[in-house]
């Protein structure tokens, strides 16, 4: 039998209910292929029409609250649950009172993926820029708060040029070796801040500051800069913070670690943020190892209330059915919500953030010829 007689028989063996759902899906995944490509012209002519008018030296870049509420922008996901998030933090405390310590404690924590305390950890390289120490002391410290259980995602160096002198080409390189890097502490500020005779000026701290925040921003990592606090007692513990109001108000918070005397062991960390309510946490130094253990916290961590929608679509996503594609319309049919389409994305876009980090459900929200297109998946 010659190949177009077996072809023949080959095709016809199939009944032609089985045939059209065949064609069917050819078809679907074509119109889905299409879809696609729309929603990406769509994107690249907005694109092009926003860098055109940004030509214009007198356009003022605005966006309006609708428009703020149709876009999904990317949430930051914290390092230490409730604790640590992207951005740059400082943080501070008087001189050989033990933030070298906690440093490296938070450090190996996030490297290693551990708990620390009662906060749970985001696993992450981490470069820990020790420039008051030397090789040999970060071995005897590490041993002797760690043991011998060591990691390869965390990474020392106790030399760097300073920043506008060489720090950001050192730091652009790191990143691009290790791009999995979340976290980079720089202990001290002094050591890698330029000679300068206005120093201490409010426009120098900001602007060191903010060169830090726009290279963190720029990788969605976190930079956590140790600094000393000054001597003069504050009715605002942050006012202690050595330097000008520019290092705090450049930064996105900061923490303050306190001793009522230096040979105690007991600590207080006070912590301010902008992506955390503020805290106060009783720590006590543990002689032996060396590490900061946590007593009690002052306040409970306030949490974000149930969003019935988000509970919708974790019962709608799930391991049966990881994936949807469709319109809000048919979204709001398969939630059997009670809500307009419109609303419905927009309570989408605002918690897409939440949605990932409680349920692991990837949200998105594009526009296409046809209209709006929302896709949910679910990581395993």
């Amino acid at each position: 039998m010659d190949d177009k007689m077996m072809m023949t028989d080959y095709m016809t063996s199939y009944d032609g209910e089985t045939r059209q759902s065949i064609y069917e899906d050819v078809d679907n995944n074509l119109h889905e292929n299409d879809n696609k490509l729309e929603c990406a012209e769509i994107a690249i002519k907005e694109m092009e029409i926003k860098l055109l008018r940004k030509l214009d030296p007198s356009y003022l870049n605005t966006i309006s609250m609708s428009e703020l509420f149709e876009t999904v922008y990317k949430s930051k996901m914290p390092l230490i649950e409730g604790l640590l998030y992207p951005g740059t933090y400082l943080f501070v405390g008087s001189p050989k009172i033990g933030k070298s310590f906690l440093m490296a404690q938070i450090a190996y924590h996030i490297s290693m993926g551990i708990p620390l305390w009662n906060y749970s950890v985001r696993k992450g390289v981490v470069l820990y820029l020790a420039l008051e120490d030397d090789y040999r002391r970060l071995q005897e410290r590490s041993y002797r708060m760690f043991g011998t259980d060591g990691t390869d995602r965390l990474y020392f160096s106790i030399s760097v040029a300073p920043l506008g002198n060489g720090l950001d080409e050192q730091l652009t390189g790191f990143m691009q070796e290790h791009p999995d890097t979340i976290l980079i502490i720089v202990d001290t500020l002094k050591k890698i801040r330029e000679s300068s005779s206005d120093r201490y000026s409010y426009a120098s701290d900001y602007d060191i500051i903010t060169r830090l925040k726009r290279f963190a921003d720029n990788y969605s990592i976190c930079m956590l800069i140790v600094h000393h606090t000054r001597k003069q007692y504050a009715d605002d513990i942050f006012d202690m913070i050595s330097g000008t109001n520019g290092l705090f108000g450049a930064a996105d918070g900061a923490f303050l670690l306190q001793k009522e005397k230096r040979t105690s062991n007991s600590a207080t960390l006070y912590v301010a943020g902008r992506d955390q309510q503020d805290q106060k946490l009783y720590l006590t130094r543990n002689i032996d190892k060396l590490v900061w253990e946590l007593e009690k916290v002052e306040t409970e961590l306030w949490k974000e209330p149930p969003e019935p929608i988000l509970e919708l679509v974790a019962q709608f996503i799930t391991r049966e059915r990881p994936d949807w594609c469709g319109s809000p319309t048919a979204l709001v049919a398969e939630l059997g919500a009670d809500v307009k389409p419109n609303v419905l994305t927009m309570k989408l876009n605002i918690n897409a953030g939440r949605l990932f980090t409680e349920y692991k459900i990837h949200y998105t929200n594009t526009r296409c010829h046809d209209g709006r297109k929302v896709r949910l998946h679910l990581e395993e």
